[in-house]
C-alpha cells in the first residue's frame, strides 16, 4: 500500500510538472498581443465622385472599417450566432463551454462550439488551425491578454475584419461587396444574418455555393436574434421572408479602368511603397471620372483590327486621354486596347504630325501676329535643298494664319518657323508640358523639321492633352492629377494633393490661338470632330501615316486621340478620319451633362476679319490643299482605293507633314 501510495504520488508530481512544463511552453511561444492586430487589407480605388471603381488584387481581399460603419443589426447578428456573453465574459466562457459539451453530447457529434469570439479573434491572429492542446492552450491565454490590451469593441472590430467569409472574402466589408455588391453600412436586417451565418463553415455556407444551406443558416441565426431580444417576432418574419439577391463584387458599370488604376498604382507605390498598396487597406480617391472612362473605352471599341500580334495584342493601337483644363485631372484614360500592361497613353512616345503646329502659332502670335496676319505660301528651299511642300503639292499663294492652320498647309508652318526661330516654339511647348522634347546636341529638336512635327523622340498623348489645355484654361498650366488624396486604414489622410499651376502663355495669345484652332473643327481638317458645341483641335498625321493623332478641347475637357501600330507601319488613315471621329464620339458623350459654353474672352482682345486676298492662275486658292481620304466603310483593309473629296470640307482630310532629316538648316 505504501509503495502504491509512493508510486501515486511521484506520478502526479510528474503529472504536475510535465504539465506546468507543457504550459510554460506554450506561453513562451505565444506572440506577443500588444502591437495593434492590422492584417493584410487590400486598397480600394474611388473615382473623382465617390464611387468605388477597384480594390487591389492582394493575398486576401480585405477592406477593413470601423466599428461605427458596421451596422448594429450585423453586430447583434454575429453576437446571437458566435457569442452572446460576449459582453459579460473576460476571453473564455465557462458557461459557453459547458453548453457546447451538452449540445454536442445530446446531438453525438460537434453541433456547437465553446469559443469566444476573443478566442476566435486570438486564433485567427496569431496562431495556426490545428486541433490540438497546445493551440488551445495558447488560443485562451492569447484570449485573456487581448481582453487586457483591448476594449469590447475594439475586439469586435478586429473580429469582424479578420474573419472568412468564403470565395476569397476577409472581413465583413469586402464579403458585403462580394455577395450583395453593396458597402456593409448599408445591409439589411436579412443579409446581416446571412452574413454571420457563414463563417461557420464558409465553403458550405457561402451563398454563391449553397444557396439553400445558407438560407436555412440565416433563419436560423435569425431564431437566435429573437429569442435574445435583439430583434421582434415581426421583424424576423420580415427578414425570413425577404428576398435574397446574390450579386457580384464586380462594378455595375462596364469599366475597371485598368490602365489608368495600373498608372495610379505605380504613382502610389512609387510614393509609399508596393507593401502600402498591397497590404494596408489604403482608399485612393482619384480624378478619374467614371462616366467620362466608360465613354472613352466605347469610343475607343470603334477601332478595326487589322491583325494580333504573336503577343495576342491586336493592332493597330489607341490611346485616348482627358484632362479637366481648369484643375489638370485626369478624367478618362485608354491606353491600349487588350490586358497588355503597356499604358499608350502614358509611355507612348509617338512622332505629333500637325498636332505639333499649334505651338507653331503660338509662338508667332506671341511674336506680335494675329489670325489675319498673312503669309506667302510658295514653293520654298532651305540649306541641304530640303523643299517642304504640302500634301496636295500645291501652292496658295498668300494666305492667313487662320487659313493656313485651318487647312493644316505645311509650307506656312515650316515659314513661321524660320521667322520666329524653332527655340521659341520649342521653349512655349516646354512650358506647356512637353517634356520629350530635345532641346540641345546632335539630335537636338532645334530646327524647322520640328514645325511639322518631326520629332527626335516624339510626343506623349497624356502630356498633349495637357498642353492643349493650357490653352483652353487662359493660358494656365496645372500638372497633370490622377489622385487627389490617401487615406490610410485609420482615417488619416496621409496625402493631399497640393494644385501646382501657374501662367506660361498670355491669356491673349491663347484665346487668339483658340479662336484660329476653332476653324479647324467648323470648317477645316478636323470638321468630322464636330461636337455641335464650342470646341477648337488639330488634326495630326505623319507623311507615312504611322501615327494619326485628334487633340481638342472645350473649355472643360482637353483629349487627345492616338491611333498607331506598336512596332510601326501604317494605319492607313488620317487624324482627320477615325481620331476624330473617335475623339468626337467620346466628347460627345463625355459633355453630356455639362453646360454648353464658350471659351472666355479676354477684355481688349480684337479678332481681325479674314483679309481679302486677290487670287491668280497659279495659286487658285480655291485648291483646297487634299490628301486621299479612306473609306470609313472598309476601315480594315489598308489597301482601300482612296476618294478625291477637294471641295467638301466635311470630309477635307488632314495634310500629313513631311519632314526631312533633322541636321537640315533653314538658309540664311
Amino acid at each position: 500500500m505504501r509503495t502504491f501510495i509512493i508510486t501515486l504520488l511521484i506520478v502526479i508530481i510528474v503529472g504536475i510538472g510535465a504539465g506546468i512544463g507543457f504550459l510554460t511552453a506554450s506561453i513562451d511561444s505565444i506572440t506577443n498581443v500588444n502591437t495593434e492586430i492590422n492584417p493584410d487589407a487590400s486598397s480600394q480605388f474611388f473615382d473623382v465622385n465617390g464611387h468605388l471603381i477597384t480594390t487591389t488584387v492582394s493575398a486576401e481581399n480585405r477592406i477593413p472599417v470601423k466599428i461605427n460603419k458596421i451596422p448594429q443589426s450585423l453586430e447583434q447578428a454575429f453576437l446571437a450566432a458566435e457569442d452572446i456573453r460576449f459582453y459579460e465574459h473576460s476571453g473564455i466562457d465557462p458557461r459557453g463551454i459547458v453548453r457546447a459539451i451538452y449540445s454536442n453530447i445530446l446531438s453525438k457529434g460537434v453541433a456547437e462550439g465553446g469559443s469566444t469570439i476573443t478566442q476566435q479573434l486570438a486564433k485567427n491572429a496569431f496562431l495556426s488551425q490545428d486541433r490540438n492542446l497546445k493551440r488551445k492552450v495558447q488560443e485562451a491565454i492569447l484570449a485573456f491578454k487581448l481582453e487586457q490590451q483591448y476594449s469590447k469593441k475594439e475586439i469586435l472590430e478586429m473580429y469582424l475584419n479578420q474573419i472568412y467569409f468564403g470565395q476569397g472574402s476577409y472581413g465583413v466589408e469586402a464579403a458585403s461587396l462580394q455577395y450583395f455588391g453593396k458597402h456593409v453600412q448599408d445591409l439589411t436586417l436579412a443579409q446581416s444574418a446571412m452574413l454571420a451565418g457563414i463563417p461557420k463553415s464558409p465553403n458550405y455556407y457561402s451563398p454563391m455555393n449553397n444557396f439553400k444551406a445558407s438560407k436555412e443558416r440565416q433563419e436560423l441565426v435569425l431564431d437566435q436574434m429573437f429569442k435574445y431580444h435583439f430583434i421582434t417576432q415581426e421583424e424576423m418574419r420580415k427578414a425570413k421572408a425577404e428576398k435574397i439577391v446574390i450579386t457580384s463584387a464586380e462594378r455595375k458599370n462596364s469599366s475597371d479602368a485598368s490602365y489608368f488604376i495600373d498608372y495610379v498604382s505605380q504613382l502610389v507605390a512609387e510614393k509609399f511603397g508596393a507593401d502600402a498598396l498591397y497590404k494596408q487597406g489604403l482608399k485612393i480617391y482619384t480624378t478619374l471620372d467614371i462616366n467620362m472612362q466608360v465613354a472613352a473605352e466605347a469610343a475607343a471599341k470603334d477601332l478595326p483590327t487589322f491583325y494580333t500580334g504573336a503577343n495576342g495584342v491586336k493592332q493597330p493601337q489607341i490611346a485616348i486621354v482627358a484632362i479637366e483644363p481648369k484643375t489638370g485631372y485626369i478624367k478618362a484614360m485608354v491606353g491600349g486596347r487588350g490586358n497588355d500592361q503597356f499604358n499608350r497613353a502614358v509611355l507612348a512616345t509617338r512622332q505629333p504630325g500637325s498636332a505639333f503646329k499649334p505651338f507653331v502659332y503660338l509662338a508667332a502670335i506671341e511674336s506680335g501676329m494675329n489670325a489675319a496676319t498673312l503669309i506667302e505660301d510658295k514653293p520654298v528651299t532651305f540649306a541641304g535643298n530640303w523643299s517642304p511642300s504640302n500634301y496636295s503639292r500645291q501652292n496658295y499663294g498668300w494666305v492667313s494664319l487662320r487659313t493656313a492652320l485651318t487647312h493644316s498647309y505645311n509650307i506656312p508652318a515650316v515659314l513661321l518657323a524660320d521667322k520666329v526661330s524653332p527655340s521659341k516654339i520649342l521653349y512655349y511647348a516646354q512650358q506647356m508640358g512637353i517634356s520629350t522634347l530635345v532641346s540641345s546636341g546632335a539630335m537636338s529638336d532645334n530646327n524647322l523639321a520640328m514645325s511639322l512635327g518631326g520629332l527626335t523622340k516624339g510626343v506623349i498623348p497624356l502630356e498633349m492633352a495637357n498642353a492643349y489645355a493650357v490653352l483652353a484654361n487662359q493660358g494656365v498650366y496645372n500638372h497633370p492629377v490622377a489622385i487627389t488624396k490617401i487615406v490610410d486604414r485609420t482615417g488619416k489622410v496621409i496625402y493631399n494633393n497640393k494644385p501646382a499651376s501657374h501662367k506660361v502663355v498670355s491669356e491673349n495669345s491663347s484665346y487668339i490661338l483658340v479662336d484660329m484652332m476653332k476653324s479647324v473643327i467648323t470648317s477645316g481638317t478636323g470638321y468630322g470632330a464636330n461636337i455641335g458645341r464650342p470646341a477648337a483641335g488639330k488634326t495630326g498625321t505623319t507623311d507615312t501615316y504611322n501615327d494619326a493623332w485628334f487633340v481638342g478641347f472645350t473649355p472643360d475637357i482637353s483629349a487627345a486621340v492616338w491611333i498607331g501600330q506598336d512596332e510601326g507601319g501604317s494605319v492607313n488613315m488620317t487624324g482627320a478620319d477615325l481620331p476624330a471621329t473617335i475623339w468626337r464620339n467620346f466628347m460627345s458623350a463625355a459633355h453630356r451633362n455639362i453646360e454648353v459654353h464658350d471659351f472666355t474672352k479676354p477684355p481688349g482682345v480684337f479678332i481681325p476679319s479674314e483679309p481679302v486676298i486677290q487670287k491668280n492662275e497659279k495659286t487658285d486658292s480655291k485648291k483646297s490643299d487634299t490628301d486621299s481620304k479612306k473609306d470609313n466603310s472598309s476601315k480594315t483593309d489598308k489597301k482601300e482605293n482612296s476618294k478625291q473629296t477637294p471641295n467638301n470640307p466635311a470630309t477635307t482630310p488632314e495634310t500629313p507633314a513631311n519632314s526631312k532629316p533633322k541636321e537640315l538648316k533653314p538658309a540664311g
